[in-house]
This record gives structure tokens, sequence and C-alpha cells, in this order.
């Protein structure tokens, strides 16, 4: 069709075909995207844009073979636009502002596939930029994209891409690796005298799973629930704890949070 095949390749998650392909291309048929960018520290571990001018390449075959792996995606772009994919990707590279920065990783098919699920076909050229059509690994089968209109687009100032929700289990996880790093952080000595007694895991998930049945998902709520767990144990009676009938979260927080000051001495009830 005379167009341009594009692997975009995890080079950490897939490093031996990373090399072999490092090895056997030109260096005008590959690209380091983080290269030239803030995150130019991590160029070789990061994500690379082969350009295959073989499609049935034995290294791309492999790849193939083991979507599960989850290595990247492939792209098919006008002759000639291969800078533009990657000055694309480039601009959309980094998220947030200092010192609250990340990277947004474009080049996991997991990311790419959620949010392709997720926004409207209006919004896809701004996404996908020079890419005619990507093909990429949804979990369960292959899925191929079109792009309605590719083209050379600003990136929006909210980007609809950024909003999409992760998914429950990896939610889940997210705020349970935070939770294990704030009591590490704020409570570190009675977390390591709890670990002495029972398996602190187990406890950080007992405690989720009260926050989660209670409604509680502010910071706020959470914080005070771990202090009192941890260094006041007891201050207040345990058949208190549980939510009244007709209580909302917001209103059993606070009944809580005025008992705790009583039960020590800090405040009248």
């Amino acid at each position: 069709m005379g167009r341009t095949l594009c692997l975009v390749l995890d080079a950490e998650g897939a490093r031996d075909t990373h090399l072999a392909l490092l090895n056997r291309q030109d260096p005008d048929q590959y690209y380091s995207v983080y290269r030239d960018t803030q995150a130019c520290g991590l160029a070789d571990a990061g994500p690379f844009i082969f350009i295959l001018d073989n499609s049935d390449d034995d290294r791309v075959n492999a790849l193939l073979e083991t979507p599960q792996r989850n290595w990247g995606w492939l792209a098919s772009i006008a002759q000639g636009e291969r800078l533009e994919l990657l000055k694309h990707w480039r601009e959309r590279l980094i998220i947030g502002f200092r010192p609250n920065q990340a990277l947004y990783r474009f080049h996991d098919n997991r990311v790419l596939s959620r949010a392709l699920r997720h926004l409207p076909e209006d919004l896809l050229p701004a996404y996908l930029g020079p890419a005619i059509s990507v093909c990429y690994w949804q979990g369960e089968g292959w899925q191929v994209t079109a792009n309605p209109v590719p083209g050379h687009y600003a990136v929006p100032e909210h980007p609809a891409w950024l909003r999409i929700p992760a998914p429950a289990t990896q939610a889940a996880e997210i705020r349970r690796t935070n939770a294990h790093r704030y009591l590490l952080d704020q409570h570190l000595q009675a977390y390591m005298a709890l670990a002495e007694q029972q398996d602190p895991e187990a406890w950080l998930d007992e405690q989720l799973a009260l926050v989660d049945a209670w409604g509680w998902v502010e910071p706020a709520q959470l914080a005070f629930l771990f202090a009192q767990r941890l260094t006041g144990p007891g201050a207040i009676p345990a058949e208190r704890w549980q939510a009244r009938p007709d209580e909302t979260p917001g209103a059993h927080f606070e009944r809580l949070y005025r008992e705790a000051a009583f039960w020590q001495g800090d405040a009248p009830l």
C-alpha cells in the first residue's frame, strides 16, 4: 500500500529483540524516543521506533508469536513521516509539571489499548498523530484501529488520554503500594513493631478493606485510620468504629475523628 511499517518496541521489556534489531538495522532505521528529551538518561532502556522493510522478518515474527509479553505495538505511516511520528510521541512523553512529572508509557500496548478503547473517534487524530493505523495486542487478541485523519496535531491543553481511568485491579495495587510507602515514611517504628507481631501485608489489606466498606476515599481519612490503628490502638472502643445506620462516609469519619480527640484528651466529645 506504499506505507511504512513501524515497530514501537519496549527496549527494556524485549531486550533480546531490541539488541538484535540494533545490530542488524541501519542507523537511520531506528530511533530512541527518549533521546534528546528530558528523559535522555533512560534513552537506552526506553521505547524505540524501528522501521521495518520486511514484514516477514523472523525477529518480528518472534514478537508476534509472544504478544502476552506486552512488548509494544505496530504502526503504519505514510512514507517520509518517520520523524513526524517520533516528534509526535516526544511531545506527549512528559506529563504533569515540575516537580510532579511522569513519563507516559505510550509504548506499552496495554496503555495504548486502554486509551483507544475509551477515546471517541474524533479524538483519535490528536492521539495517534501521523499513524494511519495501529495494530496491538489488547489482552485477548490482535486489534487494528484506523486513524480517521492522520496528521500533525498540537498536544491539547487537557489531553483526553490522560483522563482515562485505570483498571480496578491496577488502581487497587497503586493504592496499596502508596499506602505501604506512606506507612514506611510516616510510621516506620510502629509499622516495624507491628511486623514483629503479624504479617504487615495482611494487616494493610485488612485496613484497606475497611475503608472500602466504609466508603472512605480521601487521603486524610486513610491517614487517620492508619495512625489510630498503629499508634493508638484501643483509643476508640472497637464497637464504635463501625458506621451507624444511614451514616454517610463523611459523617462517619468526622464522628470517629472527634472521638479519637476525646479519648486522647485533646477535645470534648
